[in-house]
């Protein structure tokens, strides 16, 4: 019993502070987050960078259920300065209504999360990037739940949500109507459904109820997360495999540390299985909804499909969207055009090619007092928190090594599936690529940061001069971050200043050169 015992306070350490400060302080950090985000959301008012394809297809969503063709050639110079202007008649007229049907290359649940926005506030760049700045939000607040329950402290889960609120790249996609920032904020909350489905099981197992089993909700819940961000973009799946494997892990795991048997097999593997395949399956199919029951979604063959009964509907319209998912994984394969912006994946970490999402270059002198003025939106991260993270994951490598641990294992595999992947692409198919890739990860090297924070303070039993100065080390580092932050803020944000008071915030000559001058 004394060993039980001493294996079960391991598997389920106590949460330091209460409940009420383990929600109060991450909801506060989370609305100092969504401070930066929403305050002059619509600022810049224009179509920044590749908004000019979301926010259509988003409206098209909402206004017919399918994406829908629109005026304006590839990048829609038209309807840009319409919808600017405040005119919404945006798509084109055709003869048939599946003429104007539009080829898209990703899923649509991220734009019908932006067409939310567009429904509530209005076809304007406030309406559009309401919720990008909506799940970035809320993914300041995941990143404080999770890290405070990996970590059992409060104080480091605010530091997690701190320093997500004052990533650069992160701010940037909360105030843009892209696709990346719901595919973190899905991949963040199906791992922090996992982290508590952890919890929740090895519980379970201490007070020896499992047999006869319970349902895990946080499971399938995080299946559902994963298979939301697969329904945003395809490289979800990276993350839905990757997580599955380490829920098994996770479960064989503690049965081992409690001396139980090992039933992975006949008693963890149905489950999850059912939670980590059906489940995300269904909700990426059901994103799709719009599209097989409308007759005017590209390939949809409806004509042909109605014609033969309910049965040869059902087989027809699967095939259609089979076909039209082939088509999608040969547009992505194929993508290999030059673009100035472009980067490899060995490059991301160290930032040295950001994106340039908005740099007009005709803005009049009078607009900054000076010769030249600048109003830029540059994606990229915030150096210091970037380049410690990098330093900090090297840490991690060789913590689990030496301990095992499995929140170590747990950042550095859910970090390797987000990044790795890339590889084999800007190797074997010399794809185009950008930093902004990065996001889904960038979680992940916050927790990767505060588990570094966490080993500097010490154990709630270490000394206490050892824990001050260990946490006066880690607020040091907070505050670095913070002026880091502050310092970039106005390019990150387009706020107009001076062109000389831009050149002095780009970092590398790369920086300078992603911008057109």
């Amino acid at each position: 019993m004394t060993n039980w015992g001493a294996s079960a306070r391991r598997l389920v350490p106590p949460m330091q502070g209460g409940a009420l400060a383990g929600w109060m302080w991450p909801i506060a950090v989370a609305v100092f987050g969504g401070l930066l985000r929403f305050v002059r959301l619509g600022e810049p008012r224009a179509v920044v960078f590749d908004e000019t394809y979301y926010i259509k297809d988003a409206y098209s969503l909402i206004t017919f259920g399918v994406e829908t063709a629109t005026l304006g050639d590839a990048e829609n110079p038209v309807a840009d300065r319409r919808l600017l202007a405040g005119n919404l008649d945006i798509f084109r007229q055709c003869g048939q209504p599946s003429d104007c049907a539009s080829f898209v290359a990703h899923p649509p649940l991220g734009k019908w999360m932006i067409g939310v926005g567009e429904w509530l506030f209005g076809m304007d760049p406030f309406g559009w990037r309401f919720a990008a700045a909506l799940a970035g939000t809320l993914s300041i607040l995941i990143m404080a739940r999770v890290a405070r329950r990996m970590t059992r402290s409060t104080l480091l889960g605010c530091l997690g949500g701190l320093l997500l609120a004052l990533d650069g790249l992160h701010l940037v996609l909360s105030r843009t109507a892209l696709l990346d920032i719901f595919l973190m904020f899905w991949v963040l909350a199906g791992f922090a459904c996992l982290v508590a489905d952890r919890d929740q099981a090895r519980a379970r197992l201490v007070a020896r109820c499992a047999n006869p089993p319970h349902f895990r909700w946080w499971r399938p819940a995080a299946g559902a997360c994963l298979g939301a961000a697969c329904a945003v973009k395809w490289s979800g799946v990276f993350f839905l495999i990757a997580f599955a494997v380490l829920s098994l892990m996770w479960d064989a795991g503690a049965r081992r540390a409690l001396g139980l048997p090992r039933k992975t097999l006949s008693y963890d593997l149905p489950g999850a299985l059912g939670a980590m395949t059906l489940v995300p399956a269904l909700v990426f199919t059901a994103s799709w909804t719009g599209w097989f029951v409308s007759a005017d979604g590209w390939g949809r063959n409806w004509d042909r499909a109605t014609s033969g009964g309910p049965v040869f509907f059902v087989i027809d319209s699967l095939r259609s969207w089979t076909r039209y998912q082939m088509e999608v994984l040969g547009f992505h394969s194929g993508l290999d055009d030059y673009h100035p912006y472009m980067s490899e994946p060995w490059q991301w970490p160290l930032l040295l090619r950001p994106v340039s999402f908005h740099y007009p270059s005709d803005l009049p002198p009078e607009t900054c007092g000076a010769a030249k003025c600048a109003q830029a939106v540059l994606g990229v991260g915030t150096p210091a928190l970037w380049y410690a993270a990098v330093l900090a994951l090297v840490g991690l490598v060789a913590w689990y090594v030496s301990s095992r641990d499995w929140r170590a294992g747990a950042v550095l595999l859910a970090f390797a599936a987000g990044w790795l992947p890339w590889f084999y692409y800007a190797i074997a198919d010399n794809r185009t690529m950008y930093l902004f890739y990065m996001i889904p990860v960038v979680p992940f090297m916050v927790l990767a940061l505060v588990l570094v924070a966490g080993l500097v303070i010490g154990r709630s039993d270490a000394p206490a001069t050892r824990r001050a100065i260990g946490a006066a080390v880690a607020g040091a580092f907070a505050l670095v971050v913070l002026v880091d932050f502050w310092w970039l803020y106005p390019v990150l944000t387009a706020e107009t200043i001076t062109q000389a008071q831009w050149w002095t915030r780009m970092l590398l000559g790369s920086w300078a050169s992603a911008a057109p001058r």
